[in-house]
């Protein structure tokens, strides 16, 4: 009997997609666990804090490529309507990819201006031309999901995480600073244009069209407008830190939230990935829809919440072994902002939800909501210092997140809502 029930649980095709971005994530983290071992020893958080800001402002200017818009409208919608939209798609992908990238070119100077540092002006140009990658792959990975073999993205998350930590160390070792943090992100995009052209066999065959492309940008923009206010949410305090507590801060800081919130925002994508395909398959259906809902919601349930316990209970220990003494003092940072993460999966999972059913207004609506509440905690904790910022965090994350979670819930399932168009 038992026997019989693990055999059905692991022929659920979202366990097993689960289980492939699972195990990427785990080849992630041994190899990024040298990586951080040996930025954390070499680099200073000085140099954590200019890398920091480039990374910061890549997050901000990757909202606006839609790729994750572009890529949610291909993966939930009628299978008739897959190829003209992926057509449109692609040239839409050109366009705003191309605009981005000259967009961060030019807003590097004014950001130096910001924090008062020259030295970020190059690298944030150089990170910018990922951007010219981006169309070459991202409709044949919004396919692949779309046809829920996220076994091929899991090989492309652990083959560039081999690459991009093997990088990085050699180029720390070699004493190049925060560009040991930048440079492996774009020398191994790469990788992403290769597995998935090999792994599908779509091709833009269609001259330059944007046929239907208000039916995308409808979708997507309500989409945009929640991912940029999370990007200024998950942003909002280094952007302050660094503003008014100094580049040294914002280090400490960027260390404290990296190794406190990595492996659980890691955990977080991957169950993203595999959850949403899994809820666009039931969308007409909600019987079945809450069924998948509350199955994907106890597995990550069971994974998050005894991870983040027991990271957090034991960041006292092996903080200062594996990362160094100089280290000691983001201990309290990094507890705090670990347990913010308890809340995110169920939040993440109502979101997925709402959007699988059409609603993405909702989400803009709560994202916008929250994202002023968090930006007057932080406003008034950053006066406090760097720990005060992270109990802001944890906070707000704390008292908001379930409510919207239980709220969410009981809208989808409490109520039969009409059937999506």
């Amino acid at each position: 009997m038992i026997i019989n029930k693990l055999k059905h649980k692991l022929s659920n095709q979202f366990i097993r997609n689960l289980g492939s971005l699972g195990g990427a994530e785990l080849a992630n983290r041994i190899f990024r666990l040298a990586t951080t071992v040996t930025l954390a020893r070499l680099l200073s958080p000085y140099d954590y804090g200019l890398a920091a800001v480039v990374l910061t402002t890549r997050d901000f200017a990757d909202v606006f490529s839609l790729k994750a818009g572009i890529g949610a409208k291909l993966i939930q919608a009628d299978e008739r309507d897959v190829e003209v939209l992926s057509n449109t798609s692609y040239w839409l992908n050109w366009i705003l990819c191309g605009t981005l990238f000259i967009i961060q070119c030019i807003a590097a100077f004014p950001i130096a201006w910001f924090y008062g540092n020259t030295q970020v002006i190059l690298p944030i140009c150089i990170v910018a031309t990922v951007y010219l990658m981006l169309p070459t792959y991202m409709i044949q990975c919004a396919l692949i999901q779309r046809e829920n073999r996220l076994n091929v993205l899991a090989l492309c998350t652990a083959t560039q995480s081999l690459l991009s930590n093997l990088l990085t160390i050699g180029l720390a070792l070699l004493g190049l600073g925060m560009w040991a943090i930048v440079l492996p992100i774009v020398l191994t995009s790469p990788v992403w244009i290769v597995i998935n052209r090999m792994n599908h066999p779509w091709r833009v065959n269609k001259p330059f069209t944007l046929y239907r492309w208000q039916e995308i940008a409808n979708f997507a923009k309500n989409v945009l407008g929640s991912e940029l206010l999370n990007k200024l949410r998950s942003n909002l305090d280094y952007l302050l830190v660094g503003r008014f507590l100094g580049i040294d801060a914002l280090g400490l800081y960027y260390f404290a939230f990296n190794a406190g919130l990595g492996i659980s925002l890691n955990v977080m994508n991957s169950f993203i990935w595999a959850m949403y395909p899994h809820l666009c398959s039931a969308r007409g259906d909600l019987k079945q829809l809450k069924t998948r809902f509350f199955s994907g919601f106890k597995t990550i349930a069971l994974v998050i919440v005894p991870l983040v316990l027991l990271q957090s209970s034991l960041a006292p220990f092996y903080v200062p072994i594996v990362f160094g003494q100089k280290w000691l003092t983001a201990i309290p940072i990094l507890v705090l902002i670990c347990l913010s993460a308890l809340p995110r999966p169920f939040a993440i999972a109502a979101s997925l939800l709402l959007q699988a059913k059409d609603k993405t207004h909702i989400n803009l609506y709560w994202d916008l909501i929250f994202t002023v509440i968090f930006a007057i905690s932080l406003l008034v904790a950053v006066k406090w210092g760097i720990f005060w910022v992270a109990a802001a965090v944890l906070i707000t994350h704390g008292l908001a997140l379930p409510l919207f979670t239980i709220w969410t819930i009981r809208y989808v399932f409490g109520k039969k809502l009409p059937s999506p168009i």
